[in-house]
């Protein structure tokens, strides 16, 4: 099937984004796999502070997304796997979008311009770490080409995941 994608524009995170991710994240459904409840506004100010910072200095990040009226539906781009455990040096995709915009194509939209984007960067692969309950996420994952390529437990939730690569 020849699914038509949404336009979509990927732009570095402002401080007002900080509000936005907090606000269209606020949501049990969109948090299960994410802790299961909202963060504190707090965290997507340091969040979107740190990937301003990876933009400036690796010419990637994780980008708010907008749709086609100009409004941030969520974020999708990459960053360095930043915990010490799991794919420690690896440049991880990932993207969450606010419940009212699933369904409509925009991660896979996204994701496959954050591709893109990582390849002009240099980047010559990527990993995405997703729960292994996550069928959303886990069919944006396959939609882009991505493989399993090894399964892992969550040291702080002990959830178990899947952690998925692609060569760029």
């Amino acid at each position: 099937m020849n699914r038509t994608h949404p336009v979509v524009r990927l732009r570095v995170p402002t401080d007002e984004d900080a509000f936005v991710w907090h606000r269209v994240f606020d949501d049990p459904d969109v948090m299960e796999f994410h802790g299961g409840r909202a963060a504190e506004l707090s965290v997507y100010e340091e969040l979107t502070a740190r990937q301003r910072r990876h933009d400036a200095e690796l010419g990637f990040c994780l980008w708010s997304v907008l749709d086609s009226d100009g409004e941030v539906v969520g974020f999708t781009g990459a960053q360095p796997w930043p915990h010490a455990w799991g794919p420690a040096g690896e440049i991880e995709i990932g993207w969450r979008l606010g419940r009212a915009h699933w369904g409509r194509g925009y991660a896979t939209a996204a994701a496959e311009a954050t591709l893109e984007r990582l390849r002009s960067a240099g980047v010559a692969g990527v990993v995405a770490m997703v729960d292994s309950e996550n069928v959303r996420s886990i069919a944006v994952a396959e939609r882009l080409g991505m493989r399993v390529v090894e399964t892992f437990t969550t040291p702080a939730s002990a959830r178990r995941g899947h952690c998925y690569r692609l060569a760029l």
